[in-house]
């Protein structure tokens, strides 16, 4: 369904050290600079990017916007959580772990950005 996500960034050198820990947790690679200096992290035909606003406005996170990332395992989110935290993320909402509701059942892990995204990994449950 979705061919890329971008997010904006004012401090490139953040997000990537954030971005390519969070990445690496789950098995992908660093992000590659383009000559434009935006990083890109593309995986299983899926691209995600972040790059200084266009504009030469400063970057904003969307209000209410998350994207999320799918893992294959708590541990994995967990890993990501870590790697996230680490290496300039801060934690929001609740604890990893799972949840429930509308008859679903997920493993869900969310945290910002340096630059303010929301952003998450999620595994639905049988």
């Amino acid at each position: 369904m979705f061919s890329h996500v971008m997010v904006g960034a004012d401090d490139i050198d953040a997000a990537k050290k954030f971005y390519d820990a969070c990445f690496i947790a789950l098995g992908g690679r660093e992000g590659s600079v383009d000559p434009k200096g935006r990083v890109m992290y593309i995986k299983d035909g899926s691209i995600f990017i972040v790059t200084k606003p266009i504009d030469g406005n400063p970057a904003c996170h969307a209000n209410g916007g998350t994207i999320g990332f799918a893992v294959d395992s708590p541990e994995m989110a967990e890993a990501w959580h870590a790697a996230g935290l680490a290496n300039g993320g801060t934690a929001i909402e609740d604890p990893p772990g799972i949840r429930e509701g509308g008859g679903m059942k997920m493993h869900l892990a969310y945290l910002r950005d340096p630059a303010g995204n929301k952003v998450c990994t999620m595994m639905r449950m049988g």
